[in-house]
C-alpha cells in the first residue's frame, strides 16, 4: 500500500457520521443515489461554517446526506434542496425530520437544475452545492456564481470522476465535462479555485468578482 492509500484509509476512517446522516445515507443507498462520502461531507459543514452561510442552494437532493452535512455547518441557514426525483425529495424530508431540522430551515423544489436555477435571486446565497446532471455540470456551475455573493462559494463534488479525471484516455461526456470545469475554473479571474483529492474529490469556488 502507497502512502497515499494509506492516507486515504486514514481520513476515512476518522471521520465521524452524526447518526441522523447515517440513517440518511441508508435511505439513500436503498434508493439507488449516491450520497456524498463522509470525508467530503465534513468538508462541506466545515465550509458553511467558515462562510457562516445563512442561505444555500443544493442541486440534487439524494435522500438528505449533503444537506444534513451542510446545516451542521451553518445551524442557522436555510437550505433550498432541488432534485427531479420527487422519491429522493420525500426522502430527504424523512432524514431530515429524524435528524430534527426544523421546517422553515428547508425547501425542497422539483424540477430540473436547468429550469429552477434561472428563476432564483442573483447573488443571494452563500453556498450553492452542485452534485446532479454531471453532463450540464458547467451549465449548473455559471449559474451558481451567478447566485452566491461576493466572497460565496460554490462546491462540486465528484470532479476527479473517480479517477478518470486524470486519465487523459478517457474522453466520454462526463469525464470530459467535469475536466473542462477544472481548467476553465483554474484560469478564471473572477473566482479563486481549489481541488480536495479526498474522497470523490471537492472543486471549491469561491467568487471574487
Amino acid at each position: 500500500m502507497s502512502d497515499n492509500d494509506a492516507n486515504a484509509r486514514f481520513v476515512r476512517e476518522t471521520v465521524v457520521e452524526p447518526t441522523p446522516i447515517t440513517r440518511a445515507r441508508a435511505h439513500a443507498v436503498e434508493l439507488g443515489a449516491t450520497p456524498l462520502s463522509p470525508v467530503i461531507g465534513a468538508q462541506c459543514a466545515v465550509l458553511a461554517a467558515s462562510v457562516s452561510a445563512k442561505s444555500i442552494i443544493e442541486v440534487g437532493t439524494g435522500a438528505g446526506v449533503s444537506g444534513l452535512w451542510l446545516l451542521r455547518g451553518a445551524p442557522q441557514a436555510v437550505l433550498t434542496t432541488i432534485d427531479n426525483e420527487p422519491e429522493h425529495l420525500g426522502a430527504a424530508r424523512q432524514s431530515f425530520a429524524e435528524a430534527k431540522i426544523p421546517a422553515a430551515r428547508a425547501r425542497f423544489i422539483t424540477g430540473r437544475a436547468s429550469d429552477v436555477l434561472p428563476r432564483m435571486n442573483e447573488g443571494s446565497y452563500d453556498i450553492v452545492l452542485i452534485d446532479a446532471d454531471p453532463e450540464n455540470v458547467i451549465e449548473y456551475v455559471e449559474h451558481g456564481l451567478r447566485l452566491v455573493r461576493t466572497g460565496g462559494l460554490v462546491l462540486v463534488p465528484r470532479v476527479l470522476a473517480g479517477g478518470r479525471a486524470a486519465d487523459p484516455v478517457q474522453r466520454d461526456a462526463v469525464t470530459t465535462a467535469y475536466r473542462s470545469l477544472l481548467q476553465e475554473t483554474q484560469e478564471s479571474p473572477a473566482v479563486l479555485a481549489a481541488i480536495n483529492s479526498a474522497g470523490e474529490g471537492l472543486l471549491q469556488l469561491s467568487r471574487v468578482s
